[in-house]
């Protein structure tokens, strides 16, 4: 632990000295919810100010799963550099550049849904719950994003360039943010997608994330809290347990 420490602070030091690295995660969450409020709010839900809460959650949740594809791409371009290398030549765990590098990512992950937050009050967006369920979803978003991070560290040690990272990652990301109730109610959707909706597990991430942040007047007819939340923490057992052996697997044989 007290390596991944070190190399976590590593991680966060070359952040932000490269600032455009946060582009992704101020800039990226604005324009989203500008575009789908302002542009798509009155044709969807017919007034903008009752379509803010049902996707503000949404859009959190899709800014946390494309900041997760970063890290990927981050560590096949140190492998590529031979930084790590240099990691298996010091006396440290060898695990610790993994967990280093997820554990630094938090920040991002924290930036990211405070960022969107933080917009969405600006323009109106007002918590139906009280304050330490608002706390609760963002903790609950943190935790969702650490442990699918372990997705995009098992295609980053597989993947033989950063960009195929990239390719792949999207590939596998946009079927899950886009085939959920992320922007529209799943009871609008053809009988045929609803289906794949009720199976996605981002679909359990929103709706926990609106029971928590807008209340339960904006989560999908006859889903509950408890349940939703039991769905996403055991999504994120079972995204660990996972992808976290396929990782360290596929990290020895890169390195």
């Amino acid at each position: 632990m007290r390596d991944s420490l070190i190399l976590a602070q590593r991680s966060v030091t070359k952040m932000f000295r490269k600032p455009e690295q946060f582009l992704d995660v101020t800039l990226q969450p604005i324009i989203m919810t500008v575009l789908f409020v302002f542009i798509f709010g009155g044709a969807i839900a017919g007034d903008t100010s009752n379509y803010l809460p049902f996707v503000l959650p949404g859009i959190i949740v899709q800014t946390v799963m494309f900041t997760s594809l970063t890290i990927g791409v981050n560590l096949n371009t140190d492998i590529e550099k031979g930084v790590f290398d240099r990691f298996r030549s010091l006396p440290i765990a060898r695990s610790a550049p993994l967990f280093g590098a997820v554990l630094g990512d938090i920040v991002r992950h924290a930036i990211a849904v405070g960022v969107t937050l933080l917009f969405g009050v600006l323009i109106g967006f007002r918590f139906h719950t009280d304050p330490l369920s608002a706390v609760g979803g963002i903790l609950l978003m943190v935790l969702f994003a650490v442990c699918l991070c372990w997705v995009s560290v098992f295609i980053g040690m597989v993947a033989r360039t950063s960009g195929a990272v990239q390719g792949l990652s999207f590939l596998i990301t946009f079927p899950l943010t886009f085939g959920s109730s992320t922007f529209v109610p799943a009871s609008t959707l053809p009988s045929w997608l609803q289906g794949w909706v009720a199976i996605n597990p981002v679909t359990h991430v929103i709706e926990a994330l609106r029971g928590l942040l807008s209340g339960q007047h904006y989560m999908a007819a006859g889903s509950s809290l408890g349940t939703e939340l039991l769905w996403v923490l055991g999504w994120c057992v079972a995204l660990v347990a996972i992808f976290f052996p396929l990782a360290m697997w596929a990290y020895r044989r890169k390195v």
